[in-house]
């Protein structure tokens, strides 16, 4: 009788690990979506730099009772520029919004906000990326919707498109207006 090599087995072997991992990845709920470990959890630290002539907003900002988005944006950003009128129309309708302005040079954040109009209720710079490891930001744009008590209800990475706010952003306030 032929004696079968271990080499000879392991491509095949390697190719269904592989088909299997594929076939998870293939019929997750939603195949696109990166996932958050801060949803359902309290926001961390705001622990931003001043945005000059801009009203901030701390901790006790985000657990003062109010829903309210928080989005992290750049003015080197391009989806950032294609979500802007979404914020403001989200703003104009009374929804806070808080800005965090993500690992840029301040004058042109001032320009974007000068060209495009300032939808944030309060608004902090973090120049360096720190807050926005502890917040779980892969990169911008990214908006969290966060409850009254200050507790992380929804991450969406990517631009807020109307599609968006009417699916995801809208349904996720609607549940932290009945958890606050």
């Amino acid at each position: 009788m032929a004696k079968i090599s271990p080499l000879m087995i392991a491509p095949p072997l390697i190719f269904g690990a592989f088909a299997v991992l594929a076939g998870i990845g293939m019929f997750r709920d939603d195949p696109n979506a990166l996932p958050s470990a801060r949803e359902g959890q309290p926001a961390p630290p705001v622990v931003l730099t001043e945005f000059a002539g801009k009203p901030g907003f701390d901790d006790a900002t985000l657990r003062d009772g109010e829903v309210k988005l928080v989005n992290y944006w750049a003015s080197w950003c391009a989806p950032c520029r294609v979500e802007h009128p979404n914020l403001q129309a989200l703003s104009d309708e009374g929804i806070p919004v808080y800005g965090i302005n993500y690992k840029d040079q301040l004058d042109n954040a001032e320009a974007f906000l000068t060209e495009l109009g300032d939808p944030y209720a309060g608004i902090g710079r973090d120049e360096q990326g720190r807050m926005g490891l502890d917040w779980g930001v892969y990169g911008v744009p990214e908006t969290y919707v966060v409850d009254g008590k200050g507790t992380i209800i929804l991450r969406w990475a990517g631009p807020i498109t109307q599609r968006v706010i009417e699916s995801t952003i809208r349904p996720a306030l609607e549940k932290a207006a009945g958890g606050s």
